[in-house]
């Protein structure tokens, strides 16, 4: 089971973070995505991270600004969200995946969390 939160409203070129805590199974062998879905628009791969941290992938549209990072102790994925902009507006989801294919492919991943509404005022 994954839990997101730590969404909620902010002014543009605030920031956010975003947690994922992970539960009921041992998430730390998993790699943990985060992806985005505004409303009638596709889900977005914003950032992703290997099982064991050594690696981090992200959007074009948030490098530089987003930062993925992991706790596999505490069984938590972190997303801290930096320069926010209004574009960046959307449900917030966290998902995990055991295989090694494309970072950016929704079906790749088997497990999703509920996701967590992030809104950024301009």
């Amino acid at each position: 089971q994954l839990q997101a939160s730590g969404g909620g409203l902010v002014q543009a070129g605030g920031s956010v973070r975003l947690s994922c805590a992970a539960s009921g199974r041992t998430f730390s062998i998993y790699n943990m995505g985060w992806f985005r879905q505004t409303p009638g628009k596709e889900g977005e791969f914003v950032a992703g991270i290997s099982w064991t941290g050594e690696s981090t992938y992200y959007a074009d549209s948030v490098k530089g600004r987003f930062t993925i990072s992991r706790d596999n102790a505490k069984n938590m994925v972190t997303l801290q969200m930096n320069s926010l902009k209004p574009d960046d507006t959307a449900v917030y989801y966290c998902a995990a995946k055991s295989n090694s294919g494309p970072w950016n492919v929704r079906n790749q991943y088997e497990y999703w969390g509920q996701g967590t509404q992030v809104t950024v005022s301009s």
